[in-house]
């Protein structure tokens, strides 16, 4: 019997995608590992030379999703990433020989083995991680974490474990139906793509297991209460266990100022940090244009603006004039929007 892991990614991230694949080899190479890609590649850029680290590659166009160009358009690139997740998910559970299914994130590495998750998959359906396990002691983290779970979310879906009995398959067919509809970046209407869903699991299912260890799923968003320190034989510790699994979330960008906010004093930290760096650009593709998605633009070329999804995604009329809004020219979405959008 088999242990499936996926991720899901753009070509953008595929430099992520393949860390942490390499990582997951290192520490699971009985794992079986596979890419959903919600892309399309670039001109001139042969993705086969790059996906030889993964077991498989499922396009998104391959998860049998109803209308999938008019689908896809509803959503943006986050969107888009984690919305497929429940497909993928149940598609891997309708495999014969699939005993467990775990989605990790792509901005994640490994760095010792998940073999708690083994043992609690045993007797539990589901094992989610929640973003916080301790109360912040300091307003500023309050703010930051206890706020931002009930904004975001509880339980972080970069991680998520299924064990395939009858259980976990009525979890992983639940959240796959929501996913398909109500997968929106909309906080304010109690929606953040994925994950708030996940909010109801212990609610609606029976017996889910929160993994509550604290090396695992350690971001910006706990490091208040999950030091990481590196001991003298390499072997790197959060909140004095073993670091399990490290969210590298938005390095870059807001992940950064948390990360400076919280870890600002670790030496430690930022060694991870510039490590992963480091390994991400060893494995980005250079053909990839930065920041590069297929479906952000009209066929033309033209970049497709947030409001442009949001009226598509909201007016059933639009949808069955437009089946294929990607298109551009005479009788197009697109030049529906030219003449409409500015008047809404």
């Amino acid at each position: 019997m088999t242990v499936y892991c996926f991720t899901s990614a753009t070509y953008s991230y595929l430099g992520r995608a393949r860390v942490l694949a390499k990582t997951v080899r290192e520490h699971h190479p009985e794992w079986v590992f596979c890419l959903c890609l919600c892309d399309v590649a670039p001109p001139g850029f042969v993705p086969s030379e790059y996906e030889d680290i993964f077991d498989e590659v499922i396009s998104i166009t391959k998860l049998d999703i109803p209308d999938l160009n008019s689908w896809i358009f509803k959503h943006n690139i986050i969107e888009l990433s984690t919305a497929v997740k429940g497909k993928m998910l149940y598609r891997l559970l309708e495999r014969a020989d699939a005993t467990n299914v775990i989605y990790i994130d792509p901005d994640i590495a490994i760095f010792n083995p998940l073999n708690d998750v083994l043992d609690l998959l045993k007797i539990h359906p589901i094992i989610l991680t929640p973003h916080q396990i301790e109360p912040e002691i300091h307003p500023q983290g309050i703010i930051d974490n206890e706020i931002g779970s009930l904004k975001h979310g509880v339980y972080n879906l970069g991680f998520m474990a299924i064990a395939n009995v009858p259980e976990g398959r009525r979890i992983a067919k639940w959240w796959c139906e929501r996913l398909l509809i109500y997968c929106r970046d909309d906080p304010g209407n109690g929606l953040f793509t994925d994950q708030k869903w996940c909010d109801l699991i212990p609610a609606l299912f029976e017996n889910p297991a929160i993994l509550r260890n604290p090396g695992y799923n350690v971001a910006s968003w706990n490091l208040s209460s999950r030091p990481i320190r590196i001991d003298n034989k390499g072997q790197i510790f959060s909140a004095d266990v073993p670091l399990r699994f490290f969210h590298f979330t938005k390095v870059d960008t807001a992940g950064e100022v948390m990360l400076e906010r919280y870890g600002s004093d670790s030496i430690a930290l930022f060694e991870l940090l510039r490590w992963y760096r480091e390994a991400i650009q060893k494995e980005q593709p250079s053909e990839v244009p930065s920041k590069y998605w297929h479906y952000s633009t009209y066929e033309n070329g033209d970049f497709i603006e947030k409001p442009e999804r949001l009226i598509y995604r909201d007016r059933k009329d639009l949808q069955i004039a437009f089946p294929d809004p990607y298109r551009s020219g005479p009788y197009s979405f697109q030049n529906w929007c030219i003449d409409h959008i500015s008047d809404l």
